[in-house]
């Protein structure tokens, strides 16, 4: 059995959005909506491929089929991190709405 370098995990866990580059004309944001919502549309992809590899993983490790168990305990904590990831990312993103929801009353 051959152990991962840390950097393999990394396809794993989701994506999550980063800022976008700036126009360098107008120091403004170039796009920022579609490539926002396409990069959490990509996040939220790879978080539910993530566990569906640790679901099918699961039947295998119940119906006995499963060469390597180890395989099904890394899936299973790849994909509870990352669920964890994409909470702890979207209760900050409502926090910040209500604060902005906040400063404008």
């Amino acid at each position: 059995m051959s152990i991962d370098a840390i950097g393999a995990i990394g396809g794993a866990l989701p994506i999550l959005p980063t800022p976008p580059a700036l126009d360098a004309g107008t120091a403004q944001p170039a796009d920022t909506g579609a490539s926002f919502a396409a990069t959490l549309g990509r996040g939220l992809e790879q978080l539910q491929s993530v566990q569906s590899k640790a679901d099918d993983l699961a039947v295998q490790a119940a119906a006995g089929t499963l060469a390597d168990p180890a395989e099904y305990m890394i899936a299973s904590s790849q994909a509870s991190l990352a669920t964890q990831l994409t909470v702890a990312v979207r209760n900050k993103a409502i926090e910040a709405f209500n604060e902005i929801m906040r400063l404008q009353a």
